[in-house]
């Protein structure tokens, strides 16, 4: 019995070793591409590293720095809030608006889906140089529309301070196609029978919203909330592309990780910047993490009893 057991061991421990074989190449890759760089960026973070000369330990002061002596460190932290805030609940509400639409049974339906979803895969490099030529106050298309159509004087949008910003949220409505397949598939998850049921009830159409769609697809919401705001803080290549990457005009569209890179690649203080990344990534885990704890409150999950 005793030789059964200590083969059964043996066998057991080949099979980690065999796992570990094969996942081996991503953890090869973790250790060297993400955890490694993640560990440099927090050593050159307590150092004043210019990329040139050799660090030179500094402790936290650069810490110090973005709190207590950079006025631009809050400037742009205001600047990537506001747009969040204005860019993240108005991009929720339009995805689930346009899955609620698409999910209709209609003829030609697919064709829908197909063109709402073609945006979000195009790079945001073109997104941004197409969207800045739309916007142009000189050769866009967009004053000229509202002016004729509604007798409404367009304003400079990427070229006024007051502008920009509802500029860059209009814009981020391009690429929503890609929550709306998520949601989609969420709403294609819901059983039918509860409609059913609610409709023996006497529930309208309202009501089987309210009582039905909207709680089952709570965690759905959930999902596509936290990607939104994780995006929201790290959002960069259509503000560098249509500002030049100087955060214009009048540093309106100085968003947080545009700073972060003036900082590593212009003024070659990459210490500092490495201490702006750790700052960025600790603000958007307190925010995912509060997320997360407020899911309690709101996120219904089907077959979950809760306690009162």
């Amino acid at each position: 019995m005793r030789q059964i057991r200590q083969s059964r061991l043996t066998l057991a421990q080949k099979e980690d070793l065999w796992a570990v074989f094969f996942i081996s190449p991503w953890l090869i890759g973790f250790l060297i591409f993400t955890a490694g760089p993640m560990i440099m960026s927090f050593y050159f973070s307590l150092t004043r590293y210019n990329i040139i000369d050799a660090p030179i330990w500094i402790g936290f002061d650069n810490y110090l720095r973005a709190f207590g002596r950079d006025a631009l460190f809050w400037h742009s932290l205001r600047v990537t809030l506001y747009y969040g805030s204005l860019a993240l609940p108005l991009g929720l509400v339009a995805g689930f608006s346009l899955s609620m639409l698409l999910n209709q049974r209609v003829p030609g339906v697919s064709v829908w889906r197909t063109i709402y979803f073609l945006p979000s895969v195009i790079a945001g490099v073109a997104v941004a140089i197409v969207w800045s030529r739309i916007f142009s106050p000189q050769v866009g298309i967009l004053n000229p529309f509202l002016e004729r159509t509604f007798g409404v004087k367009g304003p400079g949008w990427f070229t006024d301070p007051n502008w920009a910003i509802p500029g860059l949220v209009i814009m981020s409505l391009w690429g929503v196609g890609g929550g709306v397949i998520i949601y989609l598939a969420g709403l294609q998850g819901i059983p039918t029978t509860f409609y059913d049921a609610a409709k023996v009830d006497g529930a309208n159409a309202m009501q089987r919203f309210r009582y039905v769609t909207l709680p089952m697809m709570t965690p759905v919401i959930f999902y596509t909330l936290v990607l939104g705001l994780i995006g929201a803080f790290q959002y960069f290549t259509e503000v560098y592309v249509i500002s030049g990457g100087s955060g214009g005009p009048q540093r309106a569209t100085l968003f947080y990780n545009l700073y972060l890179y003036q900082n590593a690649f212009k003024f070659n203080e990459m210490g500092y910047a490495s201490a702006l990344a750790w700052v960025l990534f600790l603000i958007v885990l307190a925010l995912t993490l509060l997320v997360f704890r407020s899911s309690a409150l709101w996120v219904y999950y089907e077959g979950e009893v809760r306690k009162r």
